[in-house]
């Protein structure tokens, strides 16, 4: 299964600019590209006038993990799904816990080779429910998630994608048709945080998350609290009024607990009292469901009626200990419980 030889499949959203360079209209940086260089994230190169993309039908990572790991709560709760990515990101993320596979180029890594019908038959002949795009950013292997996609919907599966939100409005408005449900991590709520520590910006992310609302595909949002970074309460307050504002109260936020990794070594990790302090915030300015991920056995891992307050789905982790949560509604009082359940 291992091939080293790159494909040629030619590029989705790009332009011929002059003199043999493109324009990439993937992501909000819009690479300009001459001719024998590749983009920023590192997975498009410019052959002769024409932009490939290396990665088609060459993921890094196959394998199977329950729809929480994303996190992914209200989407089908319980669930097992065939996980796949390919090299690179699109950010330069100080804190990346998969720095070693959205950090390296195309030819650092071994990978497999898969057509997107082979992956889709993966998915099908081990009765999984969905298939995955996750651990790096999905935008920058598009083409062969998109193909992905459209075949697994064609043949009645679902799939998500776990995502920076770092993608233009043309290619995730095609994307979202052929998705169920969409993670984005709202890494921080400032500019500055953004440029300083991803070495991106804040606002393109915002308008995709809006974007998803919008397009009625259903979405979660992470945030994962870096001590002396975005942990600051007044950050988190106008975070939280964002949301409420733009996306509505019923969108899930997971306010998740920073581990030292890559770059940011010298920092220690999120207090559980910082996660709770978040967590109380959310609450206070109305949102219904809100989490605390990578602290396992947490109450706040668990889901709870806005109504009753009653427990409707038990969670330990990773694993789905209870579910109270019929037919859409809470169990006890009969309550609408926001998420894609079946």
């Amino acid at each position: 299964m291992i091939d080293l030889i790159p494909s040629s499949k030619e590029a989705m959203f790009y332009k011929r600019d002059q003199e043999g360079s493109v324009r990439c209209l993937l992501c909000p940086r819009e690479c300009v590209i001459s001719d024998g260089k590749r983009g920023f994230c590192r997975n498009r190169e410019n052959q002769g006038g024409t932009l490939y993309t290396l990665v088609y039908g060459r993921p890094v990572v196959v394998d199977i993990g329950p729809i929480e790991k994303a996190p992914i709560y209200h989407f089908i709760p319980g669930h097992f799904r065939l996980c796949l990515t390919c090299t690179s990101c699109n950010l330069r993320c100080k804190h990346c816990q998969n720095w070693h596979l959205s950090q390296k180029s195309f030819e650092e890594l071994n990978h497999y080779s898969y057509s997107p019908f082979e992956i889709f038959k993966q998915a099908q002949s081990q009765n999984l429910f969905s298939i995955s795009f996750t651990y790096t950013e999905p935008t920058v292997y598009y083409e062969y998630l998109y193909e992905i996609s459209v075949i697994a919907k064609e043949h009645g599966m679902k799939t998500s994608i776990v995502s920076n939100g770092y993608i233009k409005r043309e290619p995730l408005l095609k994307l979202l048709k052929v998705l169920d449900a969409v993670k984005i991590d709202l890494k921080g709520f400032s500019e500055k945080f953004y440029e300083e520590v991803c070495t991106a910006t804040l606002k393109p992310v915002l308008e995709s998350l809006i974007t998803v609302k919008k397009e009625k595909v259903w979405l979660e949002i992470v945030n994962l609290v870096i001590p002396t970074l975005n942990d600051d309460p007044k950050m988190i307050e106008e975070m939280c009024r964002w949301i409420k504002g733009n996306l509505g109260l019923d969108t899930p936020l997971h306010f998740t607990k920073f581990h030292p990794n890559y770059h940011l070594t010298h920092l220690s990790p999120t207090p559980v009292s910082t996660l709770e302090l978040a967590y109380e915030i959310a609450k206070k300015n109305g949102l219904k469901y809100v989490y605390i991920g990578n602290v396992p056995g947490h109450i706040y891992n668990s889901t709870y009626c806005p109504s009753c307050n009653r427990k409707v789905i038990r969670r330990t982790h990773f694993d789905v200990i209870e579910m109270n949560v019929v037919d859409g509604k809470c169990k006890f009082c009969d309550f609408p419980i926001k998420g894609k359940w079946e």
